[in-house]
Parts: C-alpha cells; sequence; structure tokens
C-alpha cells in the first residue's frame, strides 16, 4: 500500500538531501553614502520626516511648508515606488511595497535630510555632485530619495521584505542571502509560497501548544535539524505572545523567513510544489501544511527522496496510507534523524520487556511524542508498572490505551497510587484498574480525582462504600460530572426516583452511571414500565437490570415468560444464565424464545 508513494529511485545517499545553494558570507553591496560618526557632524535630533528649509519645488508650483510631513511621505512614496518598477515589478505591487515599508521609507527621507543639513552631495559620486550643483529648486525631494534607494545597493528587496512583515534589520540581513533574486521574481515566489503553505486558516494556538509539549518530552540527544527548529521556538517565545503566536499566517510567514532565509532560494516549481503534492498523497490537507512546517521547518529543505526513505521506517505504524499523515502532524520530528535513530531503541526496549509490538505500534500512533524519550526514562515507568502486576502484555494493553503514562513522571505515577490506597483499595486492584482504565492514572488528583469523590459524596455514597465503586467501575474517575453524571442522575430523579434510591442503587451497581439515557436508559425503562407493566421502583432492588441487552436477553425472556403466565423478580428473570433460567422456567434444557411478532 506503500508503493503508490514510496518508490526509491537508485540514487546516491548524497542525492537523498536537499543541496543548498552556496550562501555569502560577507554582504554583496555596500553604502556609499557617507557615514557620519564624528560628534562634531551629528545633527540636532529632528522629528521624523523633517523637510529641510532650502529644499524647494520647481519655481512653476509653490513650495510646501517646511513641515509638511505628509507631501515629503507622498514625494518618498512615489520615489520608491518609480524605483522599484525600474527593476520590473508591476506598479499595483510596487505602491503597495512604497506604502507598508515605513522605516526603509524613513531611512531614505534621513539620509537625505542629512546630506541637505551637511552639504555633503558633493561627496556622493557624479550624480551627486551634479545634484549639489544644480540645487534644491532643480533637484527636487523626490529625485534625492530616488538616487539614495539606488545608492543602497539592495535593488528594492529590503523594502519588499520589510512590507512582508520583517524589521528593518532583518529585511537588510536577509537581503543579502537574495542579492542573486531578481526583485519580480523574489515578489512572484513569497506570492506562491504564501498560497502553498499558508493557505489554512489561523489554528487558535494549537501550533504552538504542540510545540511546547514535543519540547518537553523531548529527553534525546538532538541533531542539528532537531537545534534548528528549538532555535526557532527560542527566538519566537521571546517575542511578545510567544508561541501562540505560530497559529497566525502573517507572524509565522515573518518568522520563517527570518530564521531560515535560505527558503526564499528554493525553486518554487521544482522543488515547493513536487513536496507540497507528495505531503498532500500520504494524507497531510494543504490546510494544514504550515502545522508540519512551523513544528519542522528543515522539511522545507528535504527532496522528496529523503521524506519517502524517512517515512517508510514508520510504515508498521501508519498501515494505512493516510495515516501517515496524521502522525506527521501530530509529531512532525519523525523525520528528523534522532527521532529515527530513537524509534529504532524504543523498539528493542519493549522487545526485552516482551511487550506485544502490535501494541507498541499503536502506542507510538497515538502519542508519537514517546519517541523523543529516552528508553533510559521509559525503563523507570515500566519498572512502576511492574510493581503493580502491570508486564507483558498487560504493559502492551495499558500503553495501547494511554501511552502518555509513559512520558508522565514516576512520582506523578505514584500519587495517583497512594490517593487509590487511601481510599481502601489494595495494590493489587489497583494494578487491575489501571489495565481497565489507564486513563485515571493520567489525570490531576485535585481537578478530577478528588472531585469525582465529592460527587459520589454529594449524592450520598459514603466513604465506606467507595471503594466497592470504584472497584466496579474506575471509569467514574474519568466521566464528567457536568455533562454525563448529573444528568443521569437528574433523568433517574425524574421517574419518581428519591436521591435515597440512585444513592442505594449506584453502590450495589455502580456502572449504572455510565450508561447513557438516549441509547440505554430510557428503552429500558419504557419497556419495563409499559410492556412488562412493572413499578419503577423495581429497579431500585435490581439496578443490574440495566447491563442486560434489551433485545438479546431482556425482551426474549419475558415472552417466555409471559406465555407461561409466570411472574418472577427481576433479578430471577436476568439474574441465571440460560440453562438454569431453561431448567427453571421452561422444563428444557435450552431455551426457545417466543415473541408476540414470532406467534403472529
Amino acid at each position: 500500500m506503500f508503493s503508490q508513494f514510496f518508490q526509491i529511485s537508485p540514487t546516491s545517499p548524497q542525492n537523498l538531501f536537499f543541496n543548498p545553494l552556496f550562501l555569502p558570507h560577507y554582504p554583496l553591496f555596500f553604502h556609499k553614502i557617507p557615514f557620519k560618526s564624528h560628534p562634531f557632524l551629528l545633527p540636532k535630533p529632528k522629528p521624523l520626516l523633517h523637510f529641510h528649509p532650502l529644499l524647494a519645488t520647481p519655481p512653476s508650483n509653490p513650495a510646501p511648508l517646511p513641515n509638511d510631513q505628509s507631501w515629503q511621505t507622498h514625494e518618498a512614496q512615489e520615489a520608491i515606488s518609480e524605483f522599484l518598477q525600474g527593476f520590473g515589478v508591476s506598479q499595483a505591487d510596487s505602491d503597495s511595497i512604497s506604502s507598508t515599508s515605513p522605516r526603509y521609507l524613513k531611512m531614505l527621507v534621513d539620509g537625505v535630510r542629512d546630506l541637505d543639513e551637511l552639504s555633503l552631495w558633493g561627496s556622493c559620486g557624479a550624480e551627486g555632485k551634479d545634484f549639489a550643483v544644480a540645487g534644491d529648486a532643480v533637484v527636487g525631494f523626490k529625485k534625492k530619495v530616488l538616487y539614495m534607494a539606488k545608492e543602497k545597493g539592495d535593488n528594492g528587496k529590503v523594502a519588499f521584505l520589510e512590507s512582508v512583515g520583517l524589521s528593518l534589520s532583518a529585511a537588510m540581513n536577509v537581503a543579502r542571502y537574495l542579492s542573486a533574486e531578481s526583485l519580480p521574481a523574489l515578489v512572484h515566489k513569497v506570492k506562491c509560497m504564501k498560497e502553498l503553505l499558508f493557505s489554512g486558516n489561523s489554528d487558535g494556538g494549537r501550533i504552538g501548544k504542540n510545540a511546547r509539549r514535543m519540547m518537553m518530552y523531548l529527553s534525546i540527544p538532538i541533531d542539528e535539524e532537531l537545534q534548528q527548529t528549538l532555535s526557532f521556538f527560542e527566538k519566537i517565545q521571546a517575542r511578545r505572545g510567544g508561541l501562540d503566536t505560530l497559529g497566525s499566517n502573517d507572524a509565522s510567514f515573518r518568522y520563517l523567513i527570518e530564521s531560515f532565509p535560505r527558503l526564499l532560494l528554493l525553486s518554487v516549481e521544482s522543488h515547493m510544489k513536487p513536496m507540497v503534492e507528495f505531503l498532500e498523497n500520504i494524507g497531510v490537507p494543504r490546510g494544514r501544511l504550515i502545522n508540519l512546517i512551523l513544528l519542522f521547518p528543515p522539511i522545507i529543505f528535504y527532496n522528496i527522496e529523503l521524506i519517502k526513505l524517512r517515512v517508510l521506517a514508520f510504515k508498521e505504524v501508519a498501515v494505512v496510507d493516510k495515516d501517515m499523515g496524521k502522525l506527521l502532524l501530530k509529531y512532525p520530528w519523525i523525520l528528523s534523524t534522532s527521532i529515527q535513530e530513537n524509534y529504532k531503541e524504543v523498539l528493542y526496549f519493549f522487545n526485552l520487556e516482551k511487550v506485544p509490538i502490535l501494541s507498541v505500534h499503536r502506542a507510538i500512533k497515538s502519542w508519537p511524542h514517546i519517541l523523543g524519550c529516552s528508553t533510559s526514562k521509559l525503563k523507570l515507568m515500566v519498572e512502576h508498572f511492574d510493581e503493580l502486576g502491570v508486564r507483558n502484555k498487560k504493559l502492551g494493553q495499558v500503553i495501547a490505551k494511554s501511552p502518555q503514562l509513559l512520558l508522565r513522571k514516576p512520582q506523578e505515577l505514584l500519587q495517583v497510587v497512594s490517593f487509590l490506597e487511601d481510599l481502601g483499595i489494595d495494590k493489587e486492584t489497583i494494578g487491575r484498574i489501571i489495565c481497565r482504565c489507564p486513563e485515571i492514572f493520567a489525570t490531576s488528583i485535585e481537578k478530577t480525582l478528588q472531585r469525582k469523590l465529592e460527587f459520589l459524596t454529594s449524592i450520598g455514597v459514603s466513604g465506606a462504600h467507595v471503594p466497592r465503586v470504584i472497584k466496579k467501575y474506575p471509569e467514574l474517575f474519568v466521566s464528567d460530572v457536568d455533562r454525563t453524571l448529573l444528568p443521569r442522575m437528574t433523568y433517574l430523579m425524574t421517574l419518581g426516583l428519591s436521591a435515597k434510591d440512585i444513592a442505594f442503587m449506584v453502590r450495589k451497581f455502580s456502572p449504572l452511571l455510565g450508561y447513557s439515557i438516549d441509547e440505554v436508559l430510557r428503552p429500558k425503562v419504557e419497556f419495563l414500565v409499559n410492556t412488562m407493566e412493572k413499578p419503577i421502583t423495581d429497579v431500585v432492588d435490581y439496578p443490574r437490570y440495566f447491563s442486560y441487552s434489551l433485545e438479546k436477553k431482556i425482551k426474549p425472556r419475558f415472552w417466555v415468560l409471559k406465555g407461561r403466565n409466570v411472574e418472577c423478580s427481576l433479578k430471577d428473570m436476568l439474574g441465571k444464565n440460560d440453562d438454569d433460567f431453561a431448567a427453571d422456567y421452561m422444563g428444557v434444557g435450552s431455551m426457545l424464545v417466543t415473541s408476540p411478532i414470532a406467534k403472529q
């Protein structure tokens, strides 16, 4: 079933990795404007976009007031737009960029202002000397801003990068990597990448939550790819909003570009689109691609052959093709070298513990964060399970149901064990409880377990009866009080049962509170009252009535008794096995099921 997507081409190991382009180690463009460092040359502080008194428009137009900043801003924006159009960028895109790069604009305007005030245009090359000779009235402010933009040497890339959200310093840094890229090609590439990778909606903080969880459970040595990812998380965490901002498309794209500028060197057609198509084919929806990339950015630089190779390592875990996409979205780090190596260690460890491999695969599929945990930590938890009699196949059952228990701290498990012991439950029973309902041991004592005890007390179940109630129905500890337990209590009381009756029923048969009202309780109550014509109070003495199948046991036995005009209690009718019932009420060795429908 993997053959459709995982045909590995016979390439050398080196060809399996994306070969990044050589990147410059120094800026490829230099500012030609003199830099003022002498204290005597520093001007007095001026307001943003200050207009020099000597700067004038041609005589045909009235000169603007010196503090007309809106005019100055408009002229500067027009100059930047004209500058960008000179590289082949459309007018619409150029206008948009010039209006959304305010710091770049300020940098140019400040440069013009400084050269005006210090009369340094004559030191700025041939064109600057021409400005000095011609004078402000001929040159004009817009032309000077245009000259300043050309002299910066980044060919408009800094303005564009600021317009997509980068800070000015980050834009200048990233622009150094992109000296070989034309500005129109860069604009087109960014648009395509946003469409490919950021087409989904905001995730409401789920990406940041998963990032924190992945870091929390990581306890193995990490490779360079994971180190880059953790550094990426660290930078984002230091910003306002922290990792929760990973769910914001605009902010996420900015973070990616700042931390991984090589992303803008990738080909959209030959690299990005084929990778996106492959990930979609293995079950990663287009709208959630960004989740995968933000949680493991190095995947952007993988080629398809490498992804295929690393995905194949988990073919036994993700049996169905689309399951691989779900696994990747839960834990993208499975593609990293460190996790791939630890996966083998985890399988070997559980093999030594004689845990069935299918149970291990189910645990990993459900909670792949296990693969970031060292086997030494796993061993500590497994030893505590062993003390409760949970080992081998039983351990497999537990981790298949609640694999997150393996990532708990040993003291957290022991606290729950102590809590149950304080209720009067012995360790052997605790071992049986953990096999039946391991979720209990992953809950909070204060927020979950203690609250359920308070609920039992509130309905009249005293402490002496609690051990019996929990032994019979440990799932009560993980049932929601407001949405599950109280509505069932309320329903039983609407039937005419008192709170005392219900408390008595719960003490005798605690699973009662686990039955669905619509699917179990109501149909059986209606059959009891309307068809069997028995009072509702009969269930108080025998609440186990609700545990039997209506179609397979309650109805067949009732019609048998009715056909023989036999009256008996609910316990006598349902508590006997088939042979005893047939012997007592039919005089034969096997049951003959009849009903009014069959008689017709």
